[in-house]
């Protein structure tokens, strides 16, 4: 029988979230319900309100998660009950051209759960990135979950699924950052933060964060960054190549997604060197450079899908990374609000505020179920 829990919905475009009942199925073959631990608030889920993704009306949001395997359907294995996942939006298929060639991370044809949640009169839900997460539980695709390790704090570990695993990704995958290299990064919202955690866990040594915000450039400099360029002050071309002895940086990540700021990152990287987007831009969006340039430039121009990520391979080893101390995944999460609060969160993200807030639901977390367990053997 299916499960009515609340979640928050986008009705229509632009209109005001809602938190409503939900009907939630019982797993199908392939399936799982998730009992839901905390969820981001990220950028994605705001450009669904706002109908800059699709028009498949009302919308459950959010994506980014962490949570606890309910239930499964048949033919499911690669989780249990009980399990702790966080969830992801690339379930890669295996078939298609991208998994046959070995580049899963390209994979084309992702999976979500067949049947659909919805509201109390029958109409379907179409779930944020195929999950749907502001919400007490959720049905997806078993794919969907990846298991890591459960003394990982939920709302620092479900930002992996989605704008911290982007950024790390753009740095460690995309942009294959390495000791010693250079890097700068253009945006240090929650994404582009992400990147310049990623390449000081990389080894590189020249680390040059670029925004409009003081208080952004700080908490990058918190998170490895080596020096800082204020662009509504400075050129940021010429000042990311003076800093790195008049060349430009080795790899220059874009987490902005604007004309003017890849532009930036084209022309400010070093000759062959890697200009990697991982910003979205809008359908307007154009660039127009001389070819000449593009040519006598040299390099690579990559964009970066999801940190060019494969969840069953980066998710866990992440996670250990994490409780090692060497990933600052909390400093990531500046609030913590419950599910009635996404649509403030969504005015804080507006005026740049935050890097995350996180929904977090009442149960307790795996942390402290493993805890009261090794109290309970001792």
């Amino acid at each position: 029988m299916p499960q009515q829990v609340h979640g928050v919905i986008a009705r229509s475009k632009g209109a005001p979230t809602e938190l409503v009942v939900i009907n939630v199925p019982d797993p199908g073959p392939g399936e799982a319900v998730v009992s839901i631990k905390a969820c981001g608030v990220c950028h994605t889920d705001l450009h669904y309100r706002e109908g800059g993704i699709g028009d498949d009306f009302p919308y459950l949001l959010g994506h980014e998660a962490a949570g606890i395997v309910e239930s499964v359907g048949d033919g499911v294995d690669n989780v249990q009950p009980g399990d702790y996942v966080v969830l992801n939006w690339r379930a890669v298929c295996g078939r298609c051209r991208a998994c046959r060639r070995g580049r899963p991370w390209y994979c084309f044809n992702t999976h979500n759960a067949r049947q659909k949640m919805t509201l109390e009169d029958g109409t379907e839900l179409s779930p944020a990135l195929g999950i749907g997460a502001f919400i007490d539980k959720t049905l997806v695709a078993a794919g969907q979950c990846t298991k890591v390790d459960p003394a990982a704090r939920p709302a620092a570990a479900g930002l992996l699924g989605c704008g911290v695993m982007a950024g790390l990704g753009a740095a460690i995958n995309t942009g294959n950052v390495s000791r010693g290299d250079s890097v700068a990064v253009i945006g240090c919202g929650g994404v582009g933060s992400a990147a310049v955690a990623g390449s000081r866990l990389a080894g590189a040594t020249t680390i040059i964060a670029v925004d409009v915000d003081d208080a952004k450039l700080a908490m990058a400099t918190e998170l490895g960054a080596t020096h800082v360029i204020n662009s509504r002050n400075v050129d940021a071309v010429q000042t990311m190549q003076e800093l790195t002895d008049g060349f430009g940086p080795d790899v220059v990540i874009d987490a902005v997604g604007r004309p003017e700021t890849w532009k930036q990152a084209f022309y400010g990287r070093d000759l062959a060197g890697t200009v990697v987007l991982v910003g979205v831009p809008t359908p307007e969006m154009k660039i127009e450079l001389p070819l000449l340039d593009v040519f006598g430039r040299g390099g690579s121009l990559k964009s970066s899908w999801y940190g060019d990520c494969l969840p069953e391979r980066d998710f866990p080893m992440l996670i250990d990374l994490y409780l090692q101390g060497r990933l600052p995944l909390d400093a990531f999460v500046t609030e913590e609000i419950g599910v009635d609060q996404v649509e403030a969160a969504f005015d804080k993200m507006h005026g740049g505020k935050v890097l995350r807030s996180v929904v977090v639901f009442d149960a307790p977390s795996p942390a402290d179920t493993v805890s009261d367990s090794a109290g309970a053997q001792a």
